[in-house]
C-alpha cells in the first residue's frame, strides 16, 4: 500500500510540475485580460452558434475503433513533394506561399505576412514522442524565409501555434497579431508585449497601409487540461488597397461567413480550412463541401484549400480533403489553387500551382 501512495503522488507531483513548469504549454492568460472581450461569457469564450464537439459515448466508442482501424491511406506512403523556396524580398505582388496544414506565407503590398506558422515535426507538446509531418522537412532555411512584417495566428491549437517555432522565429518579428488571450503564451516564450496586439472579434487594426479585421470562426482553444476556451479564436481579413485576402482559420460552417462577407467582402482570394474533419465533430472543422459554400458566402474568388498535407488528425485519407474540395469547386465554379509546398503563386501573374500533384 505504501507503495501504490508513493507512486501515485510522485505521478501526481510530476503532472503538476509539467502543467506548472512545461513551457509548450503555454500560459493561461488571467480573467482580467479576457474578460473585457464580447465573446467571453461565464468564465469562458463562447461561438455564436453552439457546437457538438461529438464526444457522446457512442461517438467516443466509434472514434477508439476508427483509431484501431489500420489505414494507410491517412498519410503518404512517401514524402511528399516540396519547392524550395528562394530568399524573401518585399515585392508589390500578391503572392501566396503553402507550407502544409495551415501556414501559409502571404505576401500583399509590399508586406510579408505568416499565417499559423506551425513549422514543428508533430503538433503535440511532447513531438519527439510523434511522427513526421507528410513533407519530413521544410523548403527553407530561417534566412530564406525571411523577412517577416507580422505573424498573425487564429488560436491557440498546436496544430497553428508552435512553441518550436516561436522560439526560432521570434527575433525575427516585429510584431505579433493575435487573438484575445493568445498573447500570455507568447510572453511566457519570451516574446515582448509590446510586440504583440490582442484582437477580438470584428476588431479592425490598421497597420502599414493595410486594414487587418479579427473576425468570428466556429472552434474552440486550450493547450492543457485546464484552459479548453480560455483564449480567443478567429479569422482575419486582410485588406491592401487593391487586394483582400480571406484566413478562415479553423471552425465549422456557420451564418458567421456571410456576415463577414457583408462587412468585408468580396475577397480577390480565400484560405480556407480544408481537412482534419468528421461528421461527428463537423460543428468545428469544415467538411470540404461546406469550405467551397463558406468560400462562396463571404464572397471569394480564388481559393487555396489548407489545414491538410502535413499531419494525421483525422481518420480521412490524406487525399480527401483535396479530392473533394476539388470536385466541389468544379460543380461551383470556384477557381482553385493548388500548390505544391513551398510553391509560391503570383495572383496577378493568373498562377494556379500544380494539378493534381498529390496523385503522382
Amino acid at each position: 500500500m505504501t507503495a501504490i501512495i508513493t507512486i501515485a503522488l510522485i505521478l501526481l507531483i510530476s503532472t503538476i510540475a509539467i502543467l506548472r513548469f512545461y513551457p509548450p504549454l503555454g500560459r493561461k492568460p488571467s480573467k482580467a485580460r479576457v474578460e473585457s472581450s464580447t465573446a467571453f461569457k461565464d468564465g469562458s469564450f463562447k461561438n455564436i452558434e453552439e457546437i457538438n464537439m461529438g464526444t457522446s459515448f457512442s461517438s467516443t466508442v466509434g472514434m477508439l475503433k476508427d483509431f484501431m482501424k489500420k489505414d494507410t491511406e491517412r498519410k503518404p506512403a512517401e514524402a511528399i513533394p516540396m519547392v524550395q523556396i528562394k530568399p524573401g524580398t518585399h515585392i508589390h505582388e500578391t503572392a501566396i506561399t503553402w507550407f502544409g496544414h495551415s501556414a501559409t506565407l502571404l505576401e500583399l503590398e509590399g508586406k510579408r505576412l505568416l499565417l499559423d506558422p506551425m513549422f514543428g515535426k508533430a503538433p503535440t507538446p511532447f513531438p519527439w514522442l510523434s511522427g513526421n509531418r507528410f513533407s519530413k522537412g521544410l523548403p527553407f532555411s530561417t534566412e530564406d524565409l525571411l523577412p517577416i512584417d507580422a505573424i498573425l495566428f487564429s488560436h491557440d491549437h498546436y496544430d497553428h501555434l508552435d512553441y518550436g517555432t516561436i522560439k526560432l522565429l521570434k527575433e525575427y518579428i516585429p510584431q505579433f497579431f493575435v487573438p484575445i488571450g493568445v498573447g500570455s503564451h507568447l510572453e511566457r516564450w519570451g516574446v515582448e508585449s509590446g510586440r504583440i496586439t490582442e484582437a477580438d472579434w470584428w476588431d479592425e487594426l490598421d497597420w502599414k497601409g493595410l486594414k487587418l479585421a479579427f473576425t468570428p470562426s466556429r472552434h474552440f482553444s486550450g493547450r492543457s487540461v485546464n484552459d479548453r476556451n480560455a483564449t480567443l479564436w478567429g479569422s482575419w481579413c486582410i485588406i491592401g488597397k487593391s487586394k483582400k485576402v480571406f484566413y478562415s482559420g479553423d471552425g465549422g460552417y456557420g451564418t458567421h461567413f456571410k456576415k463577414i462577407g457583408e462587412n468585408y467582402g468580396p475577397f480577390d482570394l480565400t484560405i480556407m480550412e480544408c481537412g482534419q474533419y468528421d461528421p461527428r465533430w463537423k460543428d468545428v472543422h469544415m467538411m470540404p463541401e461546406e469550405t467551397a459554400q463558406a468560400h462562396l458566402d463571404v464572397g471569394g474568388d480564388l481559393m487555396l484549400p489548407v489545414h491538410w498535407g502535413a499531419f494525421v488528425l483525422s481518420f480521412h485519407s490524406w487525399t480527401d480533403p483535396i479530392e473533394r474540395v476539388s470536385a466541389s469547386a468544379q460543380q461551383l465554379n470556384i477557381p482553385l489553387l493548388t500548390p505544391k509546398i513551398g510553391e509560391r503563386l503570383v495572383v496577378e501573374k493568373g498562377e494556379r500551382g500544380t494539378p493534381y500533384w498529390w496523385e503522382a
